[in-house]
């Protein structure tokens, strides 16, 4: 069975940050410094924004190239920054609560 989308940006983007992928224990990867929900639908961005929000961490919804304009526009104004697939951050996160 091959990896889902999902599984494959979670997997790529820890090996990145030198993390773990936590696959079935809620934010899908942690760092000393960052929440990181990983989202590759439109419905699911909301989902993710609503497991990192309560993270005193900066938080980062990462999605798929499809979903990026979607990401960046729900998270507008929350504080909540944006990763691309490949893992480079294109909206910083700020806190905000």
């Amino acid at each position: 069975m091959s990896k889902s989308r999902h599984d494959q940006i979670a997997e790529n983007i820890a090996k990145k940050l030198g993390v773990q992928y936590k696959k079935h224990r809620g934010i899908d990867i942690v760092t000393p410094n960052r929440a990181i929900e990983v989202e590759t639908t439109k419905s699911g961005i909301y989902h993710g924004i609503n497991q990192v929000k309560r993270s005193s961490k900066a938080r980062y919804i990462a999605t798929n190239d499809k979903n990026l304009r979607t990401a960046l526009a729900v998270t507008k104004g929350t504080g909540i920054g944006v990763i691309n697939s490949k893992g480079d951050i294109i909206k910083r996160a700020r806190r905000k609560t």
